[in-house]
């Protein structure tokens, strides 16, 4: 599965192609999808840009992407958004449209509430497990650990040479941390296209899309989710087995 991850923590000021308005979070997820994604992770965010977890702006955001594409649609919980944990986990039991699925960073505090909050509404959780953190230790003694949708194996070094053995590191500690579940893998920045590679190269499903990295492979920057979709696609495809 490849998912799209469209604008992230990122704002205009980082790049026009990052879609910040509902509308054009919608825009930007219609051409993910028709560009072979199947799966959409977005940042709701207010006017201004910032990442919020408001029951108006997530219920904005949903909407407008859930009335152009027919595949699911996931939202952020990171602590940026609301650092008070009990706060994060009571926005969430107060949206008012809710996602087929939202992140859950474990090495932030009050992951755990918030996860409860989110299975309590019916909310699919991916499971943020970043490298350089105590998250995979953290969410093996966690009793939600085996309820989860997915484990998102998040590669923070974004160096392309060491990006991808530390996947591979991370991807040992999530094994024993959640056996079983599924995992999507992906890196950022300059990680970003040796990780996606290298989850091809494993079958895992991975993700691409502004919030990940900004430019195309060859280097060029991107001008929107789509061309880095149909990108990631083509890589994927050329894969043995893709």
């Amino acid at each position: 599965m490849l998912q799209v991850c469209l604008n992230g923590p990122r704002t205009a000021a980082d790049s026009a192609a990052v879609p910040v308005s509902p509308a054009a979070l919608a825009e930007a997820a219609q051409q993910a999808v028709a560009a072979g994604a199947r799966d959409v992770h977005v940042h709701p965010k207010t006017p201004c840009g910032e990442d919020s977890l408001a029951p108006r702006v997530v219920a904005a955001a949903l909407e407008a992407v859930r009335a152009v594409v027919d595949v699911p649609v996931g939202v952020t919980t990171g602590a940026w958004c609301e650092p008070d944990p009990a706060v994060r986990a009571e926005r969430v039991r107060s949206w008012t449209v809710l996602p087929d699925h939202a992140s859950v960073n474990w090495h932030e505090p009050g992951a755990e509430a918030v996860a409860a909050a989110l299975l309590e509404r019916g909310i699919g959780i991916e499971a943020g497990i970043w490298s350089g953190t105590d998250a995979a230790e953290s969410f093996a003694r966690s009793p939600l650990a085996p309820r989860v949708l997915r484990v998102l194996a998040e590669v923070m070094d974004t160096d392309a040479g060491s990006a991808p053995p530390l996947a591979r590191e991370l991807l040992t500690a999530v094994a024993g941390a959640a056996p079983g579940r599924p995992v999507l893998l992906h890196g950022m920045d300059g990680g970003a296209w040796p990780v996606l590679r290298l989850a091809g190269e494993l079958g895992l499903s991975t993700r691409i899309g502004i919030e990940d990295t900004l430019l195309l492979p060859d280097g060029r920057p991107a001008t929107a989710n789509a061309q880095l979709v149909s990108a990631a696609a083509t890589l994927l495809s050329g894969l043995p087995g893709g």
